[in-house]
């Protein structure tokens, strides 16, 4: 039976390679994990996803405990027999859509009262049933239940979000149950103080947890203060356990954080932007909507080899995008998440070889180029 274990391979300055081992199969990492909220990828087969080289995808507490309902989900299997994806998932706690998408919500110690976006029914989320939801879901690595400090916050805001994360920390680690190739990840919170965020990471270190968790960036704070807040935090975690910032973010913010220590990485980018017209390239990001495309015979990507880029051109995607057809959404997705895949893929053969630095330097630079010139 595999355990739950982070094994460290190589590092590169602060970059680290490695693999996380779980129930449901390893993941390389540094590793980018797509979003999948409802139970799936939206636009995406589970085996086209898996065909990138995506290992990990999320699913989101929240979202699945409304619908179809986490005991449903149990009943028919868990989460990986539902949606039929067989390597590990992710599922975060549910804390950050309960502040952002419920109704009238009401938090108080215990957890958070809220009413359902989608039909008005009134729920109690605790640290205790968002572990039971996640055990449900089946979920290789579970989150534990958190307050996402909003940005601003002033440092007394930030110190009681806070403080009252750890104590539902604590709750979680709790409620967990312990089994062989499953993970419990504690969240760091803090907000953009370090003293805070050394608070933090040292009362989860105190709990134990499989993974550490950055929580309360990319929350409109801007890049600099992302990186700044992650050059003191990252140091304060574990170095045999894998490290997670979430809700991050654009190519850039990635190649950023893996050089600050950071190993795993979400975002609804890649997906919510093929849904967009945006193309993620090596040289910036490509709107397909734009007239310039028409007659280009050329491919979004020519180093890319996702089906967009290998067998159809800018002036197809662009016909697709205009006539509003469902496959322009199919493909733009499957590009934007094989381009993620890929700059992982470049960062671990980068780190492995001592060449991080360069490989940063030279992403950067070719992205700061632009998009090609119109035909």
């Amino acid at each position: 039976m595999t355990q739950f274990r982070f094994d460290l391979h190589a590092t590169d300055g602060a970059a680290r390679l490695g693999i996380v081992h779980t129930a449901h199969g390893p993941m390389d990492t540094p590793a980018f994990m797509p979003v999948g909220t409802a139970g799936t990828v939206k636009a995406m087969l589970p085996q086209s996803v898996a065909a990138t080289g995506a290992q990990t995808i999320l699913g989101n507490t929240y979202h699945l405990m409304l619908r179809p309902g986490a005991e449903r989900i149990g009943r028919l299997g868990g989460l990986h027999e539902f949606m039929q994806w067989k390597g590990p998932i992710l599922t975060d706690s549910g804390g950050f859509q309960v502040m952002s998408l419920a109704k009238l919500r009401k938090m108080t110690e215990e957890g958070v009262a809220f009413q359902s976006h989608i039909d008005g029914s009134k729920h109690l989320l605790t640290p205790e049933r968002s572990m039971q939801i996640q055990h449900l879901l089946d979920a290789d690595i579970t989150m534990a239940f958190d307050e996402c400090t909003p940005f601003p916050a002033t440092p007394e805001q930030a110190a009681q979000s806070m403080r009252l994360s750890m104590r539902w920390a604590k709750r979680s680690k709790d409620a967990f149950v312990e089994r062989p190739g499953y993970g419990l990840f504690g969240i760091v919170q803090g907000g953009i103080y370090q003293d805070l965020r050394q608070e933090s990471a040292n009362a989860l270190q105190g709990i134990g947890f499989d993974g550490y968790a950055v929580g309360g960036l990319a929350v409109g704070e801007g890049q600099e203060l992302m990186f700044s807040t992650l050059d003191f935090t990252t140091p304060l975690l574990p170095t045999d356990r894998p490290r997670y910032l979430m809700g991050v973010g654009k190519p850039s913010d990635i190649v950023g954080a893996v050089l600050r220590g950071i190993d795993m990485f979400d975002c609804v980018m890649p997906t919510r932007s093929g849904r967009t017209a945006q193309g993620f390239t090596r040289r910036g990001t490509v709107n397909l909507r734009n007239a310039r495309h028409q007659d280009d015979p050329r491919p979004l990507d020519e180093h890319c080899a996702c089906p967009a880029c290998r067998q159809y051109s800018r002036a197809y995607l662009h016909h697709l995008i205009r006539s509003e057809e469902i496959l322009g959404p199919m493909l733009l997705t499957w590009h934007n998440i094989q381009f993620y895949q890929d700059v992982m893929k470049g960062l671990r053969q980068a780190i492995g070889e001592g060449r991080v630095q360069d490989f940063a330097r030279d992403f950067l630079a070719t992205e700061a180029l632009g998009d090609i010139e119109p035909i």
